[in-house]
C-alpha cells in the first residue's frame, strides 16, 4: 500500500565556486607606475542543513531534488573584493540523518540544534595585487576561484521519541495517543487509518513527562516491505521502550497471542537489537471483551517471557493512567534516546598529477603553481596533523619535491603554493 508520508529522500547538493581573482593595475593622474591592483574573488556559498521543528516529513524534498548555492562573484580593479555568493540553508525535521549515498554512513544526525555544514563553498582566487615582488613588478595573472564542494546524500528521518506505539492496524494506538496526550491523529475504524508517525507529549507528573509516538500498523511482512513496511520500522529505532498494544476484543476473530508473538517476530527481521528493546503490553478494547479467556491466555504468554501487561480501553479512558504510570517507572531506569554518531570521513581528493607544475624562484621565494595543486589544497586542513602528513606523502609521491631539489632548493628556503608558504626541509 502506498503512503503519501515521505521519510527518506536523495538529493543532490552542490556548494558555490569561488569568484576569480582580478587582472587590475592601478590608472592614477600624476601617478607613473601604479602597480597591479586586482582584488580577490568571493567565497562561494556554503550548503546548510538546520532543523525546523514545524516539519514533520520529508515531503518537501521529493519534488525538489536538486540544490545549490551562490557562486562567489569576481573581483575588481582597486582592490574590490568579489561579494560572497549566497550560503543555501535547507530546512529538515528534526531527527533527520543525514547518509552519504555512495558509502550510506552517517554524516550528521539532525537531532540537535546545531546547523551542519553540507557542503563548503569554494574558496575566492587572488588578485594580481598578491603576486607582485621586488623582481616581478608587473604580475599579468591571477587565481581562479576553486569550486564549491558537491554530493549526494540521503536523508531518513527517525522520530525523537522516548516510547514507540506497535501493534497491528486498528487496534487503537492512535486512540491511545489522543486520550493520553494532546495529540490529534486521525482516527477511524478501518487498516491503515495512520499514514504517518504522530507525535505526542504526555504528561505524568510534576517534571515527569516523555514523547510517544504512534507508529502505523505494522502487518506480516512487513521487514520484507509488506504494506507500509521499513518506511514505518525505521521510526522505531530511537524509541526507548515499546508498548505493544494488542486488541483482546475479539472483535475481528484474531488471537491476541499469536497478534503479539507475529508483530515481535517482524521486529525482530527487521532488527534483532529492535526486538530485544524493552516492551509493555497493553491489553486493548476490555470494556467490549467477548472472551476473557483470551485476555488470560495473552496475560500468561507475555507474562511467561517477562513483559508486564496492562489492560486498557483507550475509548473508554479506562486503565490509561495506569499504563501511564508503568510507562514513566520503566523508562525511569532506561538509557536517554538514541543520536546517532556520524561515521562518514571526507574522502581525500583523486589526485591527477600528470600535468606538471609550475615552479620559479623568485625574490628568495620558490612558487609552486598548478591547477591539481589547488584542488587538493582545498581539501587539506593545515591544522590537522595526518592532513598535512598525507599533502607531504601526495607532493612526494608526485615528484615535486625531487624537482625543487633538482632545482637547487635548500633546507631553510621559503616555499609558496597557492598562498600558504612554509620552510622546506629535506
Amino acid at each position: 500500500m502506498a503512503s503519501s508520508f515521505i521519510d527518506k529522500a536523495r538529493i543532490t547538493v552542490r556548494a558555490g565556486d569561488g569568484g576569480n581573482g582580478a587582472i587590475a593595475f592601478h590608472r592614477e593622474k600624476y601617478v607613473a607606475a601604479g602597480g597591479p591592483d586586482g582584488g580577490d574573488g568571493g567565497r562561494g556559498g556554503s550548503i546548510i542543513l538546520e532543523v525546523d521543528d514545524h516539519m514533520s516529513t520529508l515531503m518537501d524534498f521529493r519534488y525538489k531534488r536538486k540544490y545549490a548555492a551562490g557562486n562567489g562573484m569576481d573581483g575588481q580593479g582597486k582592490r574590490k573584493f568579489g561579494r560572497n555568493g549566497e550560503d543555501l540553508v535547507i530546512r529538515v525535521p528534526r531527527g533527520t540523518l543525514v547518509r552519504d549515498a555512495e558509502t550510506n554512513e552517517i554524516m550528521a544526525d539532525m537531532s540537535g540544534s546545531e546547523p551542519f555544514v553540507l557542503c563548503r563553498g569554494g574558496r575566492g582566487g587572488w588578485g594580481n595585487s598578491h603576486f607582485a615582488t621586488p623582481t616581478r613588478q608587473v604580475p599579468r595573472f591571477a587565481k581562479a576561484g576553486l569550486p564549491g564542494e558537491s554530493r549526494d546524500v540521503i536523508l531518513e528521518l527517525k522520530l525523537l521519541a522516548d516510547v514507540g506505539l506497535v501493534g497491528f492496524p486498528n487496534v487503537g494506538k492512535s486512540t491511545l495517543l489522543s486520550v493520553v496526550s494532546k495529540a490529534q491523529p486521525k482516527i477511524a475504524n478501518y487498516h491503515f487509518t495512520t499514514l504517518f508517525p504522530n507525535l505526542g507529549v504526555v504528561w505524568v507528573d510534576e517534571g515527569v513527562s516523555f514523547v510517544m509516538a504512534d507508529i502505523p500498523g505494522i502487518i506480516e511482512g512487513a521487514s520484507e516491505g509488506a504494506g507500509l513496511g521499513h518506511d514505518f520500522l525505521r521510526h522505531i529505532d530511537r524509541c526507548r521502550l515499546l508498548v505493544h498494544v494488542v486488541d483482546v476484543s475479539g472483535s475481528e476473530g484474531r488471537d491476541p497471542a499469536a497478534d503479539f508473538d507475529a508483530i515481535n517476530e517482524e521486529l525482530a527481521r527487521y532488527s534483532p537489537d529492535l526486538a530485544a528493546r524493552p516492551q509493555i503490553v497493553a491489553a486493548n478494547k476490555t470494556d467490549i471483551m467477548a472472551s476473557p479467556e483470551a485476555l488470560e491466555a495473552l496475560r500468561a504468554h507475555v507474562e511467561a517471557l517477562g513483559y508486564p501487561l496492562f489492560e486498557i480501553s483507550a475509548a473508554a479512558h479506562k486503565g490509561t493512567r495506569e499504563l501511564v504510570e508503568g510507562i514513566a517507572e520503566r523508562l525511569s531506569v532506561l538509557p536517554p534516546v538514541t543520536v546517532y554518531e556520524p561515521e562518514y570521513v571526507p574522502r581525500a581528493p583523486k589526485v591527477d598529477a600528470d600535468t606538471p607544475l609550475d615552479i620559479q624562484h623568485e625574490g628568495g621565494v620558490w612558487l609552486v603553481e598548478g591547477p591539481w595543486l589547488r584542488r587538493i589544497m582545498a581539501n587539506v586542513n593545515f591544522g590537522d596533523y595526518e592532513s598535512r602528513m598525507w599533502f607531504d606523502r601526495t607532493l612526494r609521491d608526485a615528484g615535486v619535491f625531487r624537482r625543487l631539489e633538482e632545482m637547487g632548493i635548500q633546507d631553510g628556503d621559503t616555499v609558496s603554493m597557492d598562498g600558504f608558504e612554509f620552510e622546506y626541509q629535506r
